[in-house]
């Protein structure tokens, strides 16, 4: 079972970022979601969009407060052995009936809770309830983006198994934050989606498939810096800490080959899939008076951030 680390020390050989995307990188998937979706919901979306980005972190910082809260995050499904992520009953029932409910909650259910949450979601659009729509809204949109990260998928989920001890950090915090105004997170429009649970799954195994690159590229990488070469020094805050050098940071980043940016953008396709579909599933309910009638959809106040090559009119705003 793992052990989440809640802090860093001065100095320490890396800096931890937190245990998922980082807040970075889930407040941009929420925020960059809304405009997947269809005219019919983006006025609301966007009225809370500010809303949506500054809550997508809410999850982890349940964490620290609910027991329950961090085998959400994460499936180790290495844990149940080889090919597991194809072999795994898809649905929670079937699947406390094989492993029990306490060895899931062990080893993660974050598919199964995305599943769970999108029920909540579906019933809070058909009581017409905004609070709840968006909260929940936001909590699902952290669910799937931690679904779609390689080591949310294995028992190695920080490299502490592999000699490679911060590699989680490393690839979903660092990497975003250095690179991200190189990404391309254009994902299209939002997609009705019947099976909710299965599409989770599939976050689940592409994410896991790339797991071995993740780990290879990185010890590879590691026999052709010298230690003084792979880490630097920054300043965060009021200290300083040693982390992953730039140089290489870079060099890692080129060798996934994009793998950062088609983790983050199937992340945003899949928030605003989820998102349309809970609504569709609920009947499609009229959001209309919960949107300001001055608000307009096109308002440069609710515009992609102009680093994101991100257009418009392909990305669902405005039908």
């Amino acid at each position: 079972m793992r052990i989440w680390i809640l802090s860093v020390l001065l100095f320490t050989p890396i800096f931890s970022y937190g245990d998922t995307w980082g807040f970075f990188a889930h407040q941009k998937i929420n925020r960059l979601a809304v405009f997947t979706l269809p005219p019919e919901l983006i006025g609301f979306y966007k009225q809370n969009i500010q809303y949506l980005a500054r809550k997508a972190v809410n999850p982890d910082m349940r964490r620290y407060v609910n027991k329950l809260e961090a085998p959400r995050h994460y499936i180790d499904v290495d844990i149940y052995g080889d090919s597991a992520v194809y072999k795994m009953p898809r649905y929670w029932k079937d699947a406390v009936a094989i492993y029990s409910e306490d060895t899931l909650n062990a080893y993660g259910i974050v598919p199964y809770h995305i599943h769970r949450v999108s029920f909540w979601l579906i019933e809070a659009f058909k009581n017409k309830d905004a609070d709840q729509i968006l909260r929940l809204s936001a909590d699902i949109g952290h669910y799937i983006a931690d679904a779609n990260v390689p080591l949310h998928t294995t028992e190695n989920y920080n490299g502490q198994l592999t000699g490679q001890y911060g590699i989680h950090g490393f690839w979903e915090s660092r990497l975003p934050e250095l690179f991200f105004d190189k990404y391309d997170l254009l994902t299209g429009k939002a997609t009705y989606v019947a099976e909710l649970q299965l599409y989770a799954w599939e976050a689940v195994i592409k994410a896991h498939e790339a797991l071995d690159s993740v780990l290879i590229f990185e010890k590879q990488l590691t026999k052709k810096y010298p230690e003084s070469k792979k880490y630097g020094y920054e300043e965060r805050g009021q200290r300083t800490i040693r982390t992953y050098s730039y140089p290489f940071s870079k060099d890692y980043h080129r060798r996934l080959s994009g793998m950062v940016e088609r983790r983050m953008r199937a992340s945003i396709k899949m928030v605003g899939d989820f998102w349309m579909s809970c609504w569709v599933k609920a009947g499609q309910p009229d959001l209309a008076e919960f949107v300001d009638d001055a608000l307009e959809l096109q308002d440069s106040t609710f515009s992609v951030d102009p680093k994101v090559k991100v257009r418009n009119h392909e990305a669902g705003v405005g039908g």
